[in-house]
C-alpha cells in the first residue's frame, strides 16, 4: 500500500466565499463566491450561520500542561528532530505538503489508540518548548505523528481549515475521530485532509 498523498487543492465553500488550501504550493487564497470551482480541486461546504465577528472566549488562566511518561519523550526527541530537517530542507513553499506526507509514514502500522496519541501529543509539546524558534499546531501534530511511528504505532491525523475569522489547524484524532488534546473549539474546523492508519489497533 502506497502512503496517502494529500490532495492538490481543496476549496471550502461558506456561502459567501470561497477558501483554496493549495497543499502543492501552501498557498492559501480567498475567492469570491462568485468563482467556480476548478475540477481538479476536491470541494468542501461549510455554511457559516452566524458571525463571531473574529471573536471567541479564552480561559485567563492557562492550565498546566501535563505530562507524557519518559519513554514518549524519548521517542519525541528523534521526531522533533526529523520534522525539523523536513521543514526546513527543500523549498519553502512546499513545506506543507512535505510535512503533510511525513505524517504519513506510520500508515502501515496498527492504529494508536486514545491513550497512546494522548501521550504522544504531550510528549510532542514537550519536545517543542526545548526549541528557540517558532513551533505551531502543523509542526507538533506531525511530531506527534512520528513519535507514533517511532513506538509502532499509525496515528489518526486532521488538517482543517475554519472561517470567521479564516484560519487553519493541524491535530491528532483518536480512533474514534475525536480530537486528541484540544478544545471544543477544534469542532469549528472542516477536515480537508486526513491520514488514517489501515488497520485496527490490536
Amino acid at each position: 500500500m502506497t502512503a496517502p498523498r494529500p490532495p492538490g487543492r481543496v476549496w471550502v465553500s461558506t456561502g459567501h466565499a470561497h477558501i483554496e488550501v493549495n497543499y502543492a504550493d501552501g498557498r492559501v487564497l480567498l475567492h469570491p463566491p462568485s468563482v467556480a470551482v476548478p475540477p481538479d480541486a476536491v470541494p468542501h461546504v461549510r455554511a457559516v450561520t452566524s458571525p463571531s465577528w473574529g471573536t471567541s472566549e479564552l480561559d485567563a488562566v492557562l492550565p498546566t500542561a501535563p505530562q507524557a511518561p519518559w519513554h514518549w519523550k524519548a521517542a519525541a526527541l528523534p521526531a522533533t528532530v526529523a520534522t525539523a530537517a523536513v521543514l526546513l530542507c527543500g523549498r519553502r513553499h512546499r513545506r506543507l505538503a512535505r510535512l503533510a506526507r511525513l505524517t504519513a509514514i506510520g500508515h502501515r502500522l496498527p492504529a494508536a489508540d486514545t491513550v497512546q496519541a494522548t501521550h504522544a501529543v504531550r510528549a510532542a509539546r514537550w519536545a517543542a518548548r526545548l526549541l528557540p524558534a517558532r513551533w505551531a499546531c502543523l509542526e507538533e501534530s506531525v511530531t506527534a505523528a512520528l513519535a507514533l511511528a517511532v513506538a509502532g504505532r499509525g496515528a489518526h491525523w486532521r488538517h482543517g481549515v475554519a472561517t470567521d475569522p479564516v484560519r487553519l489547524h493541524a491535530w491528532l484524532a483518536s480512533p474514534d475521530g475525536t480530537p486528541v488534546e484540544e478544545p471544543p473549539s477544534t469542532g469549528a474546523y472542516t477536515i480537508t485532509h486526513t491520514v488514517r492508519p489501515p488497520r485496527r489497533t490490536p
